[in-house]
């Protein structure tokens, strides 16, 4: 049994960052690599990901979701040493897991982690590792460095747990976020709440979360947040898919194209985002999900444009010319279509706004600026990107 000497992590967003750069400060060879070219403190970097794996006694992945880690792996396959270890720190799918399991066979560690990007900074992850005991203990000391294992019996339990564990969360903030609009409508001091929020099951979030509850964000502390609200719902859409349950709604969304994981998105925006500046992205999903041009003109001013590119040329549609664009009728695949609302961010008598669309083969990202008019909120504007 060797213990590996030198690392390629491929991911280096905040988490894989973090990861790399305690793995260096421990004494390991580390090299790094990601598609955005981001560096990760001292640790070196390469542009190619094939040339970090090259050299590399462990390939530790620390990606976004399953078709990144498949991608990843199908591009460095050929460039991997028979005696590497992949061992992969990314959430994904119980399914996603197992095959990626079966491909690699023997040398594959699942390994999805507990904990924030300051606890893999200071190497106090809790980690869920399932691999072949000879491939366990060779990666042991490295996963050791970050924090504290605890064995799964294979990559689908793995990957399963860690749903179950990021669910526990997900309802932990709705519960949060619940709390706190009833002690405003009760007139309570935030203060005062979050006293005795901490006393209770909720104590280690608002411990955690208190400077953001307190309304005093800054952009250093927005970037030292520990869960991008995005990935979380990535986390729920997979837990739903996987045990085909459908996850609770609890903001009311009772549309039934809003995807229900857009409660936590919403419930990140503590002090919560108030309803009203919901109503116009709910009025927008049921368009969608329609087809009835009504909606739009619910929840846009009628000055409002719709700007992308579209066919490879510039697009920007008034209002009445977008609506035209659809028939009054659902579209034929609209059971399999989801939207999901990421973040909202109110200033004031403005807000921004991004959701994600799901239509068949395309993915859309919009972007909207709302505007609070005499009559409540309306999207002043939208930007969007398809993804093919």
């Amino acid at each position: 049994m060797t213990t590996p000497q030198t690392i390629a992590v491929l991911g280096l967003g905040r988490m894989g960052g973090a990861i790399a750069n305690h793995l260096a400060t421990q004494g390991w060879d580390v090299v790094g690599w990601t598609r955005s070219g981001r560096t990760a403190g001292t640790v070196k970097t390469t542009g190619d990901p094939k040339e970090a794996v090259a050299r590399a006694d462990l390939v530790l992945l620390a990606l976004f979701d399953g078709p990144a880690c498949q991608q990843v792996l199908d591009d460095v396959r050929d460039s991997l040493r028979t005696d590497t270890i992949v061992l992969n720190t990314s959430t994904i799918a119980p399914a996603e897991a197992a095959r990626l399991a079966r491909q690699l066979g023997p040398s594959y560690v699942h390994a999805p982690l507990l904990g924030s990007v300051s606890a893999a900074a200071s190497g106090a992850l809790r980690i869920l590792a399932a691999a072949d005991q000879d491939a366990l203990d060779r990666v042991r000391p490295v996963l050791e460095t970050l924090g504290t294992v605890r064995l799964a019996d294979d990559a689908s339990t793995a990957a399963a747990l860690k749903l179950i564990a990021n669910s526990s969360l997900a309802g932990a903030v709705l519960a949060l976020r619940d709390s706190l609009r009833q002690a405003d409508a009760l007139g309570l001091p935030r203060t005062q709440t979050l006293d005795v929020l901490e006393l209770g099951q909720l104590g280690a979030l608002v411990t955690r979360k208190r400077r953001f509850l307190l309304d005093e964000p800054t952009d250093a502390m927005a970037a030292m947040a520990e869960f991008t609200i995005g990935a979380l719902a990535k986390d729920m859409s997979l837990l739903a898919a996987a045990s085909d349950a459908p996850l609770r709604s609890a903001t009311g969304l009772t549309d039934p194209s809003a995807a229900p994981e857009a409660d936590i998105a919403v419930a990140a925006t503590v002090p919560a985002a108030n309803d009203a500046v919901l109503e116009p992205l709910r009025a927008y999903i049921r368009g969608h999900a329609t087809g009835d041009s009504t909606h739009f003109r619910d929840a846009f001013l009628p000055t409002a444009h719709i700007e992308g590119i579209r066919d490879g040329a510039f697009v920007s549609w008034p209002l009445d010319e977008y609506c035209t664009l659809f028939r009054g009728r659902p579209a034929p695949d609209e059971p399999t279509r989801t939207r999901r609302i990421d973040t909202i961010d109110i200033h004031g008598t403005v807000a921004t706004a991004t959701m994600t669309l799901s239509h068949g083969a395309d993915t859309f990202t919009d972007i909207f600026l709302l505007i609070r008019a005499d009559d409540g909120w309306r999207i002043a504007n939208k930007a969007y990107h398809r993804h093919t």
